[in-house]
């Protein structure tokens, strides 16, 4: 049952979460990185959708031999359930001439409503990439479902790497 916190944020129950630990993410990673290459897709460079795709797309790219590797940064999600009108692309951008005939594996955490890994995926194929998606999760509402997917849930997910609040100085640093 989601409740809200003193804050107003939804808090969601332990029933309605998908919760990913640190161990079962290696395991994953490693598994989507076998089912890239039984695929035959041989990637030339692993570009991450930032922040969610950033952990995943170096396990990924440490597993495939990949050394060439890139971001995007992507807002979308401001809070749980909560989004911008669309999903907008930061600075700093990739060299696109870089990615010109490449092979390039697009990886995030979770493709949810598809909207950022759609926009991203038709931004690197318009600079001439031949492009291929990756994600840990799909959820059943996206309008793209990646080539590659670990596991699929309605669950929302609880990442290892985002599931505790932002590090602040502690009093004996103050």
């Amino acid at each position: 049952m989601t409740s809200i916190d003193d804050s107003g944020a939804a808090v969601l129950s332990e029933t309605e979460r998908e919760v990913l630990t640190w161990d079962t993410f290696g395991v994953a990673s490693r598994e989507l990185a076998q089912t890239v290459v039984d695929s035959g897709f041989e990637t030339d460079v692993v570009v991450a959708i930032a922040r969610g795709g950033l952990l995943l797309a170096g396990s990924i790219a440490y597993a495939l031999g990949a050394k060439a590797c890139g971001a995007l940064n992507v807002e979308f999600y401001t809070g749980i359930g909560t989004v911008l009108p669309e999903p907008v692309v930061l600075p700093p951008m990739l060299d696109e001439g870089a990615l010109r005939g490449k092979n390039v594996l697009l990886v995030d955490d979770v493709s949810d409503s598809g909207r950022t890994l759609a926009k991203v995926l038709e931004l690197i194929s318009e600079w001439g990439a031949n492009v291929k998606t990756v994600c840990l999760y799909t959820k059943p509402r996206t309008i793209l479902v990646p080539d590659f997917e670990w596991r699929r849930t309605d669950k929302w997910i609880t990442f290892p790497w985002s599931d505790l609040p932002p590090v602040t100085k502690t009093e004996e640093a103050k």
